[in-house]
């Protein structure tokens, strides 16, 4: 009897999904980037606070090229995962466990390069960036100690999306949790009670990746009841080059992101200075848990999406595309409401020390909080079309949404509004992205047969 009762509780990728059930899948994924942000916020707390406000600019400045180094992981993460979701739909679970055993030695293999890579040149693009004196000093010890763990921070991307695909999106979100509280008590340990400075934030951040991305390997390794398990694979060229496109969109997109971020950086240290460095940090780490509730769903629904649609069910794509649209309106209203009544404290959680930067800090997150309005159906957008196999239509979203809207509205914006054109820049960026989003869902609606 146990069994059985089990067995109608478990959710599997073959299910009719209602708004419960759909909810009750994407949940742990929601989750898990949800505490991912967090512990990253913790972080910056910690660095901003025990360590001052030109190391957390510092940390700042160089993310965006460490974001870069590890973008293949959300690549052949989602890309991968729609494919094997196909697969799985089509009733091919051997052709999916070698795509997936496939992409994962691809992505360690690549992961070893750019480390190599990327600690050659840390310290001329950290000066690049405009680090100068102490600033580039911070800029590549954190950097380098960060990129030792390069890897195992790709794997994570990776197995975000593919524990779900395999059906054990709580195994997800523990290890997340798992690595997220050993992040937040090294900070503690390292920068608190040791005094190690960046250092110390470095190595914390480092030790959580290897979690995040050496658990989820072994588990893959040794023998398991999910969907998938790494086995003996051989390098298809016409998978591969069908998971690249597939997941290009997420690759433009965090490329794109941290290419902006450069901007932004460029831009504030322009009108304002390290201070504006310091508060575009603390709005990126927020504004990171909120769309993380999007990002969570896009990673959580995906895979539901591309079995349903490899399995010819038309009717449930609908539905899951109609619910898909309107859980997140709601949470675009509930969350920008969220973030503005916020503002205040949170700056001052972060920088409280600097009654002028607090100030700063809090009017350029209520501003940019307007962009969560329309964010949650842009970022969903590209990976509903990665889902489906469609990963043209997926980047050219994201590479209007995140970098050609993006570029023109930080560089042109404060011309007329001044710093204020800068904090709105992405307001903007993301209002153009969502006519174009739902010019291409209507495009192609009655060729996949959701609407």
């Amino acid at each position: 009897m146990k069994t059985n009762i089990k067995a109608k509780t478990k959710i599997q990728l073959s299910d009719h999904f209602t708004y419960p059930r759909l909810l009750r899948f994407v949940f742990p994924s929601i989750v898990m980037m949800i505490f991912t942000s967090i512990y990253g916020v913790v972080d910056g707390l910690f660095v901003s606070n025990y360590v001052g406000k030109t190391p957390f600019a510092a940390v700042n400045l160089i993310m965006p090229f460490l974001m870069i180094m590890g973008a293949i992981g959300f690549m052949f993460g989602t890309g991968g995962s729609a494919v094997v979701s196909q697969a799985l739909g089509e009733g091919k679970p051997d052709k999916a466990n070698e795509y997936f055993s496939m992409m994962v030695y691809t992505v360690i293999g690549c992961g070893i390069v750019l480390t190599v890579i990327g600690l050659i040149i840390l310290r001329p693009v950290s000066a690049a960036f405009g680090a100068k004196g102490e600033m580039l000093d911070y800029c590549v010890i954190y950097g380098r100690i960060i990129l030792c763990a390069q890897t195992a921070f790709m794997l994570q991307n990776v197995f975000q999306s593919f524990l779900v695909t395999a059906e054990r999106p709580k195994l997800g979100l523990a290890v997340t949790v798992a690595a997220g509280v050993t992040n937040m008590a090294l900070d503690f340990v390292f920068i608190a009670v040791f005094h190690w400075g960046v250092v110390g934030a470095a190595a914390a951040t480092a030790a959580s990746q290897v979690i995040g991305g050496l658990v989820p390997l072994v588990y893959f390794f040794r023998p398991n009841t999910s969907l998938l398990k790494l086995v003996k694979t051989k390098i298809n060229m016409d998978i591969m080059k069908k998971t690249c496109i597939n997941g290009s969109s997420e690759l433009m997109t965090n490329l794109s992101l941290s290419l902006v971020n450069i901007l932004y950086n460029f831009q504030l240290m322009r009108y304002i200075g390290e201070d504006g460095i310091a508060a575009y940090g603390v709005i990126m780490y927020v504004s990171f848990i909120f769309i993380a509730i999007f990002i969570g769903y896009s990673i959580g629904s995906a895979p539901v999406v591309g079995y349903h649609y490899g399995a010819g069910n038309h009717t449930e794509l609908k539905g899951l595309f109609q619910k898909s649209l309107c859980l997140i309106s709601l949470w675009n209203v509930l969350l920008t409401v969220i973030a503005i009544v916020t503002a205040q404290p949170l700056a001052r959680i972060f920088v409280g020390y600097d009654a002028e930067l607090t100030a700063l800090t809090r009017r350029g997150l209520c501003l940019f909080s307007l962009s969560f309005l329309v964010s949650g159906i842009n970022i969903f957008g590209p990976a509903f079309f990665t889902a489906l196999g469609n990963g043209v239509v997926s980047a050219a979203i994201s590479f209007l949404r995140t970098l050609l809207f993006q570029v023109a509205a930080v560089l042109i914006l404060p011309l007329v509004l001044g710093l204020d054109g800068i904090w709105l820049a992405l307001t903007a960026a993301e209002l153009l992205a969502l006519f174009v989003t739902i010019f291409f869902f209507v495009k192609h609606g009655k060729y996949y047969h959701y609407l």
